[in-house]
């Protein structure tokens, strides 16, 4: 199966089941609020290393937000509820909390809630008060620019993490090319992060390592450098560079379809193959199959 000159690999991506949450960030300006976003979601690639993984979701102009000001929508997955939780409340009074003028709000209607604004009420040390509005409750805290307000529980769900394609393409000039125009086709579907920096990664990894105390390692079998050495390559001649999307979504059908808008975007001449990590089918609870999701 092609796409115009480009392969699409007989294989599946191995997605895992995870738990997500969608956070609403407002300020006075669209800076303030991109600059706590940005600040949020980062080291935020892997559960392997980051705990979480989080990215931007989209900007979202002011008649889309609770208080009709600028805002971004963030998105932050765990691998299970208590994970996210920990991470929001971290990250949102880290990041959200400290910068000027900004408000957080919970995104999702979602009934498992986590608690955030009922925790980081603390900080006010006596001098927070809560409101209602409609039928939720909210936390202003005082703050040095005026009052930090704050959602006090936020929605979670469960969710997919670990989609992914392999772009592998004749150098790195054009496989750059081709994973730039993946990133933008696929960031236009609702639900879903790239949570690798630019929505790329190089350093895709396998299972396991030769050192014990490494839970993964180098992907040697898509290293160009080591075609030659290792038993594992799956690179023919003329694959000179390879690079990854990874895509969590907030469901199945929304990574799903950020794969397949990927793939459109990225298949060119110079890239002869997509393909997609999995592990066997082994460790994830998803097999998302390429030839499948372009069949549909």
């Amino acid at each position: 199966m092609k796409i115009r000159t480009t392969e699409i690999e007989d294989t599946f991506a191995e997605a895992f089941r995870m738990w997500g949450a969608r956070v609403v960030i407002t300020a006075e300006t669209r800076q303030w609020a991109l600059a706590a976003a940005r600040s949020m979601t980062g080291f935020a690639t892997s559960v392997i290393g980051c705990k979480c993984e989080a990215g931007i979701e989209r900007e979202l102009p002011a008649a889309q937000t609770p208080d009709r000001r600028p805002g971004i929508a963030v998105l932050l997955f765990a691998m299970d509820r208590e994970g996210v939780g920990k991470r929001l409340l971290e990250r949102i009074g880290q990041c959200v909390m400290t910068c000027p003028t900004t408000a957080c709000y919970d995104g999702l209607s979602a009934t498992e809630r986590v608690a955030v604004g009922s925790q980081l009420r603390y900080f006010g040390d006596g001098f927070q008060a809560s409101k209602m509005v409609g039928d939720r409750r909210l936390w202003r805290i005082p703050v040095m620019d005026g009052e930090f307000v704050v959602d006090e529980s936020f929605g979670v769900q469960p969710a997919v993490g670990g989609g992914n394609l392999l772009i592998l393409g004749r150098d790195s000039r054009v496989t750059s090319a081709a994973a730039r125009a993946a990133v933008k086709a696929m960031r236009s579907i609702p639900g879903i992060i790239l949570p690798f920096p630019d929505g790329v990664v190089r350093s895709g990894s396998k299972v396991g390592s030769r050192y014990k105390a490494l839970p993964a390692s180098t992907n040697d079998a898509y290293c160009p450098t080591l075609r030659s050495v290792t038993a594992t390559s799956a690179l023919a001649e003329g694959v000179n560079c390879v690079l990854e999307i990874v895509v969590d979504g907030l469901d199945l059908s929304a990574v799903e379809d950020a794969m397949r808008t990927g793939m459109h975007a990225a298949a060119r001449r110079g890239i002869p193959t997509i393909s997609a990590g999995n592990y066997g089918g082994t460790l994830g609870q998803y097999s998302i199959h390429l030839q499948t999701l372009l069949g549909r």
